[in-house]
């Protein structure tokens, strides 16, 4: 039984006739005797309203449409009219307002003719599968026409004047055809909002809705839908609005015209994740935002997003046919990028959810020219002051700002801005106001200078936060007493004793005598103290200055730091800190300002070290690029090799900063030999860098599909099945024997890496989710990639650990075959591996012929094979339950690569009295002329023989030897 479906298998392309359908009827159904005469009424009447029946060809004074001979263009089954196909005949006139009594059929084809006049219902014909009657001339369509259409698959009205003085809505009584794969209604006078129970039926994978009278947005019910072709382009009216962000969920996508309406906010970033997708038209809306990478290098047949508000650079586009024009780009050839402030500016904008107002006056690539609102600049051409109070921006404030250095004032006053303000704008030197009244911001209050007014009244959550040190806000200007630059606050001359008021002690008191000499022997210790301290110090930065000068420096272990792991220094990264909740401690990298010191071991590493030994991120250094960047090998100069994964600073969003914050929690928290290690990571300005240890023979998809390309040698059998249960011991750790239990969600050959030994370690934790403790499943959005992701995670979006096991079986299945999980290239019925992999496993003859060539399989291994491609089959079944967990998995792997036999112990150690106290066998032992290894084997030289550590056998008391 095929346990799999393939939502890119069901593609409609135009109207579908299933011409099975047909043969089937025309082979069964045409049998000799009379027709039902209900049906035979029926179609008389259908002949007899037509103004030119002529073009049917039926006999006339025919009173049997079942034959024989059958009437032209009918198709019966026992008396009882099945199908009818008068495609394009070019007949006019109504049809019969009983037309639902023909109870049995199947397929009706009345598309491109003039029938017209109102359609009658087809409410019952719960046998109907195929309705085509699109591109006539119908006047209106019956409230109830959906009513009891149980096992429609295709309806197609397109092309139909239906009630065109005021529109119809489809009904809720379409959502009972749970068997519907293709609904198409272009052109047919719809009105009110796309209905969201098509996003909850699960056959549908087409929807074609354009040029309608269609409003409001897509239904959040799309999220994770497996529809594969969207058309809701050219609405008329108003159009459709809001976001479009659900699309990025629905991975099964391949066509998508939203076009000519008046969708907003930006392209989700997630639009990468649509594997599938080939057209995508998004032209003539108010869409905002700069265009996201991943969208770039999508290879699309059609890519349309002209006539927008898209903004930033305009990227290298891989599209073969892509059109741009019409929007507000800071450049205008692809690849060149914006100016520092403007990106600066976009991001803030980002942040802030792209309001229409802001969107459509920030163009350009000069911020000091031209409409840009709320922003003024200074004498110099760099912006001085945001302005934006009381506009109703929702969302973060951003802290791309503090690339604006130039930045004396920030007004954001009457907003309904949120989180947490970024800690990094406290090295704005220039900053003397930060306006945030009237949001809802969340504590902690970074420390501001002392020069920086921070108004912050009216955010109900940061009342009483006022950071320790920091001015207190207000909203009121500093009075001058406590501006250390007011004139008011510069030295007094000092009072006489004489003129002190009576309250003060008598100047010749011997108390006041007393008190003076010992405040002043105490702030002599004080001072002398402070110093010591400021001189021991100033030589240890010192000393720190001078390591860093070579770049890095090994510190021997502490034993007070159990944790011995890495130490990286990080240029200006308060912001990630505010975000993460990490601890730094201040110090100095090679006298970089603002850098600080992440205590996490014995090795530090500054920011510009990791551009030395990457060559500066060259391109002979990169091992390869992904969705959010690329990863460099770097070398230090005694030959230790590190992977530093580098985010690009284009596509910095929320996506990418949560993969990167996740990946650095996750691999914090867990260590394990089969999953790689993360040494550290840097943070500076829009740089975000993750250092792990190197896996010199990369990832295991470059030796698995790409070996003959790579000049590489293909993997054997043994090295596969070690492969195999390296990955499954690592996710095993993950799933069950961490401190807490984690799900991958991303496996695949391209986050296995492999080392020298071709041992694997499970890579890229980016996705990761954290494992309810109770719930069965946990809700999130759909991640992964096509082909690994299991058939309940596509659907539902919902995830437990046994989604990793569904992708680790599609990874044993890429290791018996050398297949891909999806590969658009191969035949339809092998095009989706886990599906054709089904239909063969249970065959062993099918089985083998399904092999890898490269494996060069011999009947020593067939038994090991089988095995495997029986768990892999257990791994994939559709319903979760019935996957075993990674425990079981390594259980059944571990066995293939090497079973251990007991062996008969020989007297090699007869000659040693094992009554004898231990200290005085190794005595004995060590004084042997020649002994044996534990292996059995003879050894000739005392030099293989353990020697006895320094104070060894002192070490023991009699009471030992007791």
């Amino acid at each position: 039984m095929n346990m799999y479906f393939d939502p890119r298998k069901l593609v409609f392309i135009g109207n579908v006739v299933l011409v099975v359908v047909v043969l089937e009827s025309c082979l069964l159904g045409s049998v000799s005797g009379a027709t039902n005469q209900n049906d035979f009424k029926i179609l008389n009447n259908f002949r007899n309203g037509l103004k030119n029946s002529q073009l049917l060809k039926w006999p006339a004074g025919g009173n049997d449409p079942c034959g024989p001979p059958a009437w032209p263009h009918v198709f019966c089954q026992n008396g009882k009219v099945t199908q009818i196909q008068v495609k394009g005949l070019g007949l006019q006139g109504p049809l019969p307002q009983n037309f639902n009594q023909l109870d049995k059929l199947q397929n009706l084809g009345l598309q491109n003719n003039k029938l017209n006049g109102d359609l009658p219902t087809f409410s019952g014909l719960s046998n109907l599968q195929f309705a085509y009657l699109d591109f006539n001339q119908f006047d209106t369509i019956p409230a109830d026409f959906f009513d009891g259409l149980s096992n429609v698959r295709v309806l197609a009205l397109d092309n139909n004047p239906f009630n065109q003085s005021s529109g119809w809505s489809i009904p809720s009584d379409l959502a009972e055809s749970s068997q519907l794969v293709n609904f198409s209604c272009s052109s047919c006078n719809i009105v009110g909002q796309v209905p969201d129970f098509f996003g909850k039926l699960s056959s549908l994978t087409l929807l074609r809705l354009s040029y309608n009278k269609l409003t409001g947005g897509i239904p959040q019910t799309f999220q994770g839908s497996m529809l594969q072709v969207l058309w809701l382009n050219n609405q008329d009216g108003s159009g459709m609005t809001d976001s479009i962000d659900v699309i990025g969920s629905m991975v099964g996508l391949s066509q998508v015209w939203l076009h000519g309406n008046q969708f907003t906010g930006p392209i989700p970033n997630t639009i990468g994740d649509l594997t599938s997708l080939r057209e995508l038209k998004l032209s003539r809306n108010q869409l905002v935002g700069m265009i996201p990478l991943s969208l770039a290098n999508m290879n699309l047949q059609v890519l349309d997003l002209s006539n927008n508000m898209f903004m930033g650079p305009i990227p290298k586009f891989k599209a073969a046919t892509v059109s741009y024009q019409s929007n507000s780009f800071c450049q205008s050839d692809p690849g060149e990028q914006c100016a520092p402030e403007v990106t600066a500016l976009l991001n803030f904008l980002h942040d802030v959810n792209y309001p229409g107002r802001l969107a459509s006056q920030w163009t350009g690539n000069d911020p000091c020219k031209g409409p840009w609102w709320g922003i003024t600049c200074n004498p110099t051409n760099h912006v001085s002051i945001i302005n934006l109070p009381k506009l109703g921006l929702n969302g973060t404030l951003s802290p791309s700002l503090v690339n604006l250095p130039s930045l004396l004032e920030i007004h954001l006053g009457g907003n309904n801005l949120d989180g947490m303000i970024p800690v990094n704008l406290t090295s704005l030197r220039s900053l003397r106001l930060l306006d945030i009244s009237g949001n809802d911001f969340e504590p902690p209050l970074p420390r501001f200078g002392n020069g920086v007014k921070l108004i912050t009244n009216g955010n109900p959550k940061l009342s009483g936060n006022s950071p320790k040190g920091s001015p207190k806000p207000s909203d009121s200007p500093v009075p001058p007493s406590a501006n250390p630059e007011s004139p008011s606050n510069t030295s007094l001359p000092p009072v006489p004793i004489d003129e002190l008021p009576p309250s003060s002690p008598p100047r010749n008191s011997k108390h006041f005598k007393l008190l003076v000499i010992v405040v002043t022997a105490v702030g002599a210790m004080v001072f002398t103290f402070v110093g010591l301290l400021l001189t021991v110090y100033c030589l240890r930065k010192r000393e720190e200055k001078k390591r860093f000068a070579a770049g890095f420096v090994m510190h021997p272990k502490d034993s007070s730091d159990p944790g011995n792991t890495l130490k990286i220094s990080v240029a200006d990264n308060s912001s990630l800190e505010a975000q993460n909740g990490m601890t730094t401690t201040s110090g100095t990298s090679g006298g970089l300002a603002d850098s600080h010191v992440i205590e996490a071991g014995n090795l530090v590493i500054s920011v510009q070290v990791l551009r030395k030994v990457t060559n500066n991120f060259t391109q002979e250094k990169e091992l390869g690029r992904g969705g959010f960047g690329s990863v460099y090998m770097g070398e230090f100069e005694d030959g230790t090799k590190i992977a530093v994964k580098r985010m690009q600073a284009g596509i910095i969003c929320n996506k990418a900063l949560d993969e990167f914050q996740s990946e650095i929690a996750v691999l914090s928290s867990v260590r394990h030999r089969h999953l790689v290690s993360l040494l550290g990571y840097s943070v500076e300005e829009n740089e975000r860098l993750l250092v792990y240890e190197y896996m010199p023979q990369g990832a295991l998809s470059r030796h698995l599909f790409r070996w003959k390309s790579h000049n590489l040698e293909p993997l054997s059998w043994t090295t596969r099945l070690k492969i195999a249960l390296d990955v499954a011991r690592g996710v095993e750790y993950l799933h069950s024997l961490a401190r807490q239990s984690f799900i991958h969600r991303d496996l695949k050959p391209s986050n296995i890496l492999l080392d020298d030994d071709f041992r694997a370690k499970v890579a890229d934790f980016g996705l990761v989710k954290l494992a309810p403790d109770k719930e069965r499943s946990v809700a999130t959005r759909l991640a992964g990639t096509f082909g690994y992701l299991a058939p309940e995670y596509a659907v539902t979006g919902k995830i437990t650990t046994k989604v990793d096991v569904f992708s680790f079986g599609v990874i044993l299945m890429e290791l018996l075959t050398g297949l891909v999980a999806l590969d658009e290239q191969r035949p339809e019925e092998s095009r989706y591996l886990a599906e054709w992999f089904w239909q063969r496993k249970s065959n062993k003859e099918s089985l083998v012929a399904s092999l890898d060539p490269a494996i060069d399989a011999k009947e020593e291994i067939y038994e090991s094979i089988y095995v495997l491609a029986e768990l892999a089959g257990h791994c994939t079944a559709r319903d979760p339950n019935h996957r075993p967990d990674m425990g079981h998995v390594v259980n059944v792997l571990a066995p293939l690569i090497g079973k251990w036999k007991p062996v008969e112990e020989t007297d090699q150690y007869s000659d040693f009295d094992i009554s004898l106290p231990l200290p005085q066998m190794l005595k004995g032992w060590q004084e042997e002329p020649a002994t044996q290894d534990f292996s059995g084997t003879s050894q000739d030289s005392k030099e293989s023989i353990p020697s006895k550590p320094s104070g060894f056998a002192d070490s023991f008391t009699s009471a030992d030897a007791r």
